[in-house]
């Protein structure tokens, strides 16, 4: 009786254990999958290096709704408003990057590889070649059913860190891991409408953020002042060290009071955080490290696998649904 017991457990148990993301899932149904991938990147990155920070950004934005399941590549409709729509989602870019890499893997393998791996493993892709750490990628992602623009709520850049730590802790992430990921902002830009105020009139106050460097604000200044009918809204480096290269100066930047988004400044200033910033501003080989950690601890955030989800055909439209008879 023990034995059927057990046996019975084990038929439950294992194919949920199966199911599990793990590296090289595609070994034996796709073998070519992570080097195709990886080869749309290159392509990409060679002529746009911005491509890190972009995908890197829409990974984020992906992860943090649903959970790591490529919703956020679903086009609206006329008649149905998808992720896409929604404001922090606007700027959101590299779709096009990403339906490259699908229909290329969909030539070698169709129906079998999720456009939820091919977020996560063009990201990584796309953060070595910016100079950051390789990481191995788990995949068995699966991809959702659901893409609603009233799900967005993705921490702001005028948040403090206690209060974008509270997004972050309902993903079961540490504030270890926000630091480490908002560390991110070490590539690509911001909009200056993101903070005209820490430059102008913080907080109504008619005078720039105090913890902003004196000399960033008249560069930033510079900058936003340039806005035309063709470019209303330039951009400025959210790190203003190495801008297009993955390491530690994000951090180093914020230390000298050089950070452009309030957030980012934030890390330096709260008790919260400080330490971690200190840890990583003084020691590369540590940012990297639990860089490469966080990013697969992100990757993991309320994945479908086994039989949730769909393997989707175009990573823009879900598959036509089976009518039942």
């Amino acid at each position: 009786m023990r034995l059927k017991i057990t046996f019975l457990l084990l038929l439950f148990v294992l194919p949920l254990a199966l199911a599990n993301l793990r590296v090289g899932f595609y070994r034996s149904s796709c073998p070519r999958a992570e080097s195709i991938v990886r080869a749309a990147v290159q392509r990409r990155f060679r002529r746009d290096r911005s491509i890190t920070a972009a995908l890197l950004r829409m990974h984020f934005h992906d992860c943090f709704v649903r959970g790591c399941d490529a919703s956020i590549l679903i086009d609206s409709t006329s008649r149905t408003p998808s992720e896409k729509d929604a404001g922090p989602n606007l700027t959101v870019r590299g779709f096009e990057l990403i339906d490259e890499a699908k229909k290329d893997v969909e030539a070698a393998c169709r129906s079998t590889v999720s456009c939820a791996d091919i977020i996560a493993l063009a990201t990584r892709d796309a953060v070595l070649l910016g100079g950051g750490p390789f990481y191995a990628v788990p995949t068995g992602r699966r991809d959702g059913l659901v893409s609603d623009p009233d799900e967005v709520n993705l921490p702001g850049p005028t948040l403090s860190v206690s209060q974008a730590f509270q997004i972050f802790r309902a993903k079961n992430m540490t504030l270890n891991d926000m630091v480490t990921l908002l560390g991110a902002h070490t590539v690509g830009v911001a909009h200056c409408s993101f903070f005209l105020d820490r430059i102008t009139s913080f907080q109504g106050t008619g005078r720039p953020d105090p913890t902003m460097n004196p000399g960033l604000v008249a560069k930033l200044r510079n900058v936003c002042g340039a806005a035309s009918a063709s470019n209303p809204d330039p951009t400025a480096f959210l790190d203003q060290g190495t801008p297009v290269t993955v390491d530690n100066q994000f951090f180093k930047q914020i230390r000298l009071r050089r950070g452009v988004m309030q957030i980012d400044q934030e890390l330096a200033n709260d008790g919260l955080s400080r330490r971690i910033v200190s840890g990583f501003a003084s020691n590369a080989t540590l940012f990297r490290t639990r860089f490469a950690q966080a990013m697969v601890k992100m990757g993991r955030i309320q994945v479908l696998v086994g039989k949730a989800g769909e393997i989707r055909r175009n990573c823009s439209v879900f598959n036509p649904r089976r009518r039942a008879f």
